[in-house]
Parts: structure tokens; C-alpha cells; sequence
């Protein structure tokens, strides 16, 4: 089983979708990352060698940023928004949309489950 960044990569999946697992690393960087060492994109994870492996190990942690330092540095920037008392940061800090979308409505993902209100007295 491969293991890059602390995480295993699952061994029926075609090698460009396996490396979408990581944090930090989507489609589009997997392409390049496959491209970039000569692999074949679709050749399975437990096809690989350990030369495999290890070569993709390196590409990734000389050029880019995942997993672990990626999410402090997001963690960070948020935390520095919201001191600064930034608008997008007092979003984050209510668990509201930061990014303008209307919350009259939707917005049941970082809102959460609808509250009742007591109903009408009559």
C-alpha cells in the first residue's frame, strides 16, 4: 500500500485519482504531478514500485504545499481575518457563507439544521 503524506492511497484506483486523496492535491495537480515524473496516468496504485512511490513522495513535498501545513496555513488565514475584524472573518466566526451568497433561503450547509420556532398562539 502506498503511503505519501501520511496517507494511504487507495490500491484499485488509477493513479491520478489516488493522489486526489491528499489534501492540497486535485485533478489538475495529480495530471501534472503524473506527467511530471513520466507515469502512466491510469496505471493502478498497487502496480507501483517503491522507485514509483518514492519519486512521487519527493515531487510532492518539494513543490507543494498538503495536508498538515496546508491546513494551518487556511487555519491561520481565517484566524487572521477574523482578528483583523475583516468581514469575511466575522462570517467565519458565525458559521455563516463568507463569499455573498444569499442566507434569506439556502445556506442550510454552514448553518445547520433548521431551528423551530414555537408556533403561533392562538
Amino acid at each position: 500500500m502506498a503511503r505519501i503524506e501520511g496517507v494511504d492511497l487507495p490500491r484499485n484506483k488509477p493513479l491520478w485519482i489516488a493522489l486526489t486523496y491528499i489534501f492540497g492535491i486535485g485533478r489538475t495537480g495529480a495530471r501534472k504531478i503524473v506527467d511530471t515524473l513520466g507515469l502512466d496516468p491510469m496505471t493502478r496504485v498497487f502496480q507501483l514500485t517503491e522507485h514509483d512511490v518514492a519519486r512521487i513522495r519527493e515531487e510532492i513535498q518539494n513543490n507543494y504545499l498538503v495536508e498538515g501545513e496546508l491546513r494551518k496555513q487556511v487555519g491561520m488565514n481565517i484566524k487572521r481575518l477574523s482578528d483583523l475584524g475583516a468581514y469575511r472573518g466575522l462570517r467565519h466566526r458565525r458559521g455563516l457563507p463568507a463569499r455573498g451568497q444569499r442566507t434569506h433561503t439556502n445556506a442550510r450547509t454552514r448553518k445547520g439544521p433548521r431551528k423551530a420556532i414555537a408556533g403561533k398562539k392562538r
